[in-house]
């Protein structure tokens, strides 16, 4: 790791067994399942990177327990939406036409990490089919939490999220804010509200194939406030790991606590 001239790295130094140390010092027990929203850069020097962080997360859960990360791939969406940066609506057609399909084996994730990609190809590692909010889990339990993920359910009842809820899970924001808590989604679903069309490319037993579903929109707009709001009323174990702020709670608890708090300040 290249530095520049006349410094050294950013500490503290963290290894797979300080990390490991560290996570059971907040909580983290053996044999839970625990669903993890993480950034590597938080915590300090890694000496073996996100390889590292895994295999402290693991030792921390033991044989017996499960690790969920978020594996999501947004790319796969309908051109007509982006917007960061936008392309050419000329596009749009054959954007559509020629995207990859989503491949719970090789189609990457995006926008949630390192770690949840280090996860992802973890050996053993099963991954939920949703070509967009994709979930990869480790453990014994990973092939009930992943299993029937619902085309036109990216975070709702037939989604991991939901398995994890009835499951007794908790969530690890390692690094990271409520504005990455995907659980608050799950309340999103529970919410009446309009429905949207959502779009991507998948593998059907007709073959590959752009496809439009009807599915609840989904926002983490506001996320950070509901978080802080949560932490004021709910159970929330803070401490650090490594160099970053950790917080470890249940995840029914903060789905409760959002399914009460979004109607009223984000109607």
């Amino acid at each position: 790791m290249s530095t520049k001239p006349g410094t050294g790295p950013a500490g503290p130094l963290c290894t797979r067994a300080t990390l490991a140390a560290d996570l059971r010092t907040l909580g983290v027990r053996p044999g839970e399942t625990l669903l993890v929203h993480s950034s590597l850069s938080s915590l300090g020097w890694v000496c073996g990177g996100p390889v590292a962080v895994v295999m402290a997360l693991l030792d921390a859960l033991g044989r017996d327990g499960t690790l969920v990360v978020p594996t999501h791939s947004g790319g796969n969406s309908d051109p007509a939406d982006w917007g960061n940066p936008p392309v050419p609506q000329a596009w749009w057609a054959d954007i559509r036409a020629s995207m990859p399909h989503f491949d719970a084996h090789i189609t990457p994730s995006l926008g949630v990490g390192v770690i949840p990609e280090t996860v992802r190809n973890w050996p053993g590692a099963l991954r939920s089919s949703h070509p967009q909010t994709s979930f990869a889990a480790l453990g014994p339990r990973a092939g009930a939490i992943v299993d029937g993920h619902a085309l036109d359910c990216r975070f709702g009842e037939q989604s991991p999220l939901a398995r994890l809820e009835d499951g007794g899970a908790r969530i690890l924001l390692l690094g990271a804010g409520y504005e990455a808590c995907s659980a608050f989604h799950l309340a999103e679903y529970r919410v009446p509200g309009p429905k949207a069309q959502n779009a991507f490319a998948v593998m059907t037993p007709q073959g590959a194939r752009w496809t439009t579903v009807t599915d609840t929109p989904a926002s983490a707009e506001r996320f950070d406030e509901l978080g802080a709001a949560f932490e004021k009323e709910g159970p929330v174990v803070r401490g650090t790991v490594g160099a970053a702020e950790a917080r470890l709670f249940t995840l029914a608890d903060a789905v409760a606590h959002a399914e009460a708090w979004l109607p009223v300040h984000r109607p």
